[in-house]
């Protein structure tokens, strides 16, 4: 298993769990979402290669519609 830290909160992991992956298991399953990786933006594409490491600080933002 490997230690994150996901928008503040502590968050484990298996070892080569890749970006969409977690994006899956905490919920987040729309296309409208920007991942940060140690204060480096992830682009889309790489969501299903980039692995996380431990020690990884993640912030993700989900885009929501509304008036």
């Amino acid at each position: 298993m490997i230690d994150v830290t996901v928008n503040g909160m502590k968050k484990q992991f298996q070892e080569g769990t890749t970006v969409a992956a977690m994006l899956k298991s905490e919920g987040f399953t729309g296309g409208r979402v920007a991942v940060e990786i140690n204060l480096d933006i992830v682009p889309q594409r790489m969501f299903e290669e980039r692995e996380l490491t431990s020690g990884d600080r993640i912030e993700i933002v989900s885009f929501v519609g509304g008036g």
